[in-house]
């Protein structure tokens, strides 16, 4: 996909009213990503069908890159399963097969069938789901043109509330198989693939944010820089490089700290490895402490607890058997622990060995100013 993407009118009025204002959030001062839209175009132009998936760490721009995609696209369908009051599957299956009739099916009028299957769908059980997706699905990949595709877009599977389905079937009852020209478009936190939640039989293809570090320091640098061509305070030489450094090319941080920065600290100020303001901004905090909220549960075990301390206090990735010799502890224990914090963590492998750490240094920096670990 090329930059004629960036140049399409922004559109979030055909999409469910709650969906509106993040999709114009996200989408406020978006800049680059192309290497992931041209991956994108390119598996839908190579293949008649299929799912596409967007991997990254909490905060690496997942949720911006597909509302920019859709509000570009406003013929898509979209939903986000990490808005609040969001994350059941009968919530997504009363979303988005509205979006697919009155968008594909309802194009020339309230017919019987229209009506019908409206019908159908205010009183369906949320375990008939999968069966009433499909059937439009189906309906409206027979009515495509030839050169038309029905794309529907989901950010935040992984946030769905598994008690809402059985465990047995797919996140949000999405389909195994997919007509022609049906394309799924999804993002996600890290997971392990025996816990993908998905079993699907059609072409699919996983792009990890985390694989292009070069591509997302670029992309950075210029969120970065358009930010500051609207903050003229902000002149100090070098600023964008150092803040991309201390950002670790995230982008949720740099949303927080940019306007922190504009209005709290000196200009000419050298950022250094201190931290940028006195304190968190206030939606940084709150956003570390939904991560420290999925991680606790229903609450941490001692061992999880001492595995968690030695991530909290090391600057270094350590494997397992590392953590295991520091606190005295079965390294099943340990790995068992960090499998359930998987989308926490950034993985890597050294000397042979996957060594991990929590993914960003200030949602370490925060952990360990909490009481909660004490």
């Amino acid at each position: 996909m090329n930059s004629s993407l960036f140049l399409t009118p922004i559109y979030t009025d055909s999409y469910p009213p709650e969906f509106q204002q993040l999709l114009r959030e996200k989408t406020e001062n978006f800049a680059g990503r192309n290497f992931v839209f041209s991956a994108i175009s390119d598996f839908l132009n190579s293949h008649s069908r299929g799912y596409f998936t967007i991997v990254g760490t909490p905060g690496c721009g997942k949720s911006s890159i597909l509302a920019q995609y859709v509000t570009a696209h406003p013929r898509s369908i979209y939903y986000n399963a990490a808005v609040e009051g969001k994350n059941r599957a009968e919530d997504f299956l009363a979303s988005v097969c509205t979006q697919l009739i009155d968008k594909y099916l309802a194009a020339n009028g309230e017919t019987l069938e229209i009506v019908k299957l409206k019908s159908q769908l205010q009183n369906l059980e949320s375990h008939d789901g999968s069966w009433f997706l499909s059937l439009l699905l189906q309906q409206i990949s027979d009515k495509l043109a030839d050169r038309q595709k029905l794309i529907i877009v989901i950010d935040s599977v992984d946030a769905i509330a598994r008690t809402s389905q059985p465990p047995s079937s797919n996140l949000f009852y999405l389909p195994r198989y997919l007509g022609d020209r049906t394309y799924f478009i999804l993002a996600r936190r890290p997971f392990l693939r025996e816990k993908s939640g998905l079993l699907i039989e059609t072409p699919s293809q996983t792009l990890d944010l985390r694989d292009y570090p070069a591509q997302n320091r670029e992309d950075a640098l210029n969120y970065i820089q358009q930010y500051l061509s609207t903050a003229p305070d902000l002149t100090a030489p070098e600023l964008g490089q150092q803040l991309a450094t201390v950002s670790e090319n995230n982008f949720m941080y740099l949303s927080q700290m940019l306007p922190a920065i504009n209005e709290n600290s000196h200009p000419d100020a050298n950022l250094g490895e201190s931290s940028l303001v006195s304190e968190l901004p206030p939606g940084l905090a709150a956003y570390y402490q939904n991560h420290w909220l999925r991680m606790r549960g229903d609450g941490l075990s001692a061992s999880e607890l001492s595995v968690l301390n030695v991530l909290v206090q090391s600057t270094a990735s350590l494997s397992v058997s590392a953590i295991a010799n520091i606190i005295d502890l079965d390294e099943y224990d340990v790995e068992k622990a960090l499998d359930n914090w998987i989308e926490f963590l950034t993985q890597q492998e050294i000397g042979g060995e996957i060594c991990y750490s929590l993914y960003h240094n200030s949602f370490r920096e925060w952990l360990g100013k909490q009481s909660i670990l004490e």
